[in-house]
């Protein structure tokens, strides 16, 4: 009647731990614990990857600030998330979350969806 299974943990680093988990339902996504002061993201996608356009995180639990600008303009901006909150995050808007205290991330997308669709800046 019950059943639980652990997460897989993919990595590990000063940051904190990714995770990953896989449903029938809808595929494999990327569940990610952040330590407060952490930073991830720094980069933008161009839309290649369905699944990266847009990208779709959900803060399930603690507090960042999303910085972003506009690759191809002049736009640019600084939002706080209080989780739980959906973000949608549109192509060509170089990324950065900085965890304002412990987060816990839903990535709606697996690790393979990135590939061939993450830039960053020099």
């Amino acid at each position: 009647m019950v059943k639980m299974i652990p997460l897989t943990k993919i990595g590990e680093d000063e940051r904190g731990s990714t995770h990953i988990f896989e449903t029938d339902r809808t595929g494999e996504f990327i569940f990610s614990f952040r330590k407060t002061g952490s930073v991830s993201g720094r980069h933008y996608h161009k839309g290649i990857s369905s699944k990266k356009n847009p990208e779709k995180i959900i803060v399930v639990k603690g507090e960042a600030t999303l910085n972003w600008h506009n690759v191809q303009g002049e736009e640019k901006g600084s939002m706080k998330i209080v989780g739980p909150s959906e973000v949608h995050i549109y192509p060509y808007a170089w990324h950065e979350l900085v965890a304002d205290s412990d987060i816990v991330v839903f990535e709606m997308n697996a690790l393979v969806d990135g590939q061939g669709d993450t830039f960053r800046l020099d």
